[in-house]
C-alpha cells in the first residue's frame, strides 16, 4: 500500500468532514455512492481509499459512520493526540492557529514563536506568542511531536535546524524552500503555490475545450 504522497490520503481530511456532519445529523450509515456524489469523485475511487481502512462494510448499507470516522482516523494516526509547535505568527500561521479542525484531528498546537517584537507576547487565537530566542529554554525538556515552520524562506533552514536539535523528527514546512534534513527527520512540505498552478491547469485545459471535472 503507497501511503506516502497519495492522493487519497489527502482525500482522507474531506471524507472526515462528511462523516462529522452525518453523524451530527443523526445518520448511522453511509455508502461510497453518498460519499462518491458529495465529493463529485468515481464511486471507485471512494471504495479503493475506504479499503485501505480495512473496514469491512455491508453489502446493504454500507458503513457504520462512527466505525468509518475510527477507521480513518487510525489509519492518519489521529486516534491519538499529537503535539506540536508553529515557529512564524504571520498570516499563514495565524490562519493555522484560528483552524478549528485541528481539534477534531486530535492534532494540538501548545506553543507558537516569532522573532518579531510586533508579534512577541501578542494572544493568536487563544495562543501567547513567544520569543524566538526562548524557544530552546521553553522546550528543551518537553519536546513535541511536530514543529511547524511559517517562517519566510531566508530563515527556513535555520528554524529547523532548532528544531531537530531539541529532538523534533517531523517537521511541516510551509515556507517555500527544500530543507536540508537529516535521513531520520520527516518533512511535510506544502506549497500553496502549487495548488494554484494546478486550479489554473485545469482552467485552460477547460478554456481549450477540454472536460475537466471532479475535485481532488
Amino acid at each position: 500500500m503507497k501511503i506516502l504522497n497519495s492522493p487519497a490520503i489527502r482525500r482522507m481530511p474531506t471524507y472526515l468532514h462528511r462523516l462529522f456532519r452525518l453523524r451530527m445529523s443523526g445518520q448511522e450509515w453511509v455508502s461510497c455512492a453518498d460519499l462518491a456524489q458529495y465529493m463529485n469523485i468515481p464511486h471507485i475511487v471512494v471504495r479503493k481509499d475506504i479499503a485501505m481502512t480495512a473496514l469491512p462494510g455491508n453489502k446493504r448499507h454500507g458503513f457504520r459512520v462512527n466505525e468509518l470516522i475510527d477507521a480513518i482516523l487510525r489509519l492518519l494516526g489521529w486516534d491519538k493526540t499529537s503535539s506540536a509547535t508553529l515557529i512564524g505568527a504571520g498570516s499563514l500561521g495565524a490562519a493555522l492557529l484560528g483552524f478549528d479542525d485541528f481539534q477534531s484531528y486530535n492534532f494540538r498546537i501548545e506553543s507558537v514563536f516569532d522573532s518579531s517584537s510586533d508579534k512577541i507576547g501578542r494572544s493568536i487565537h487563544g495562543h501567547e506568542v513567544y520569543d524566538l530566542t526562548d524557544i530552546r529554554k521553553r522546550l528543551k525538556f518537553a519536546p513535541p511531536k511536530v514543529g511547524i515552520i511559517c517562517v519566510p524562506a531566508v530563515g527556513a533552514q535555520l528554524v529547523a535546524d532548532i528544531l531537530i536539535s531539541l529532538g523534533i523528527k517531523y517537521i511541516w514546512n510551509f515556507s517555500n524552500v527544500c530543507l536540508n534534513v537529516p535521513p531520520d527527520v520527516i518533512v511535510q512540505r506544502e506549497v500553496i503555490a502549487g495548488g494554484l498552478a494546478m486550479l489554473f491547469a485545469k482552467i485552460n485545459k477547460a478554456e481549450s475545450g477540454e472536460n475537466v471535472s471532479g475535485e481532488e
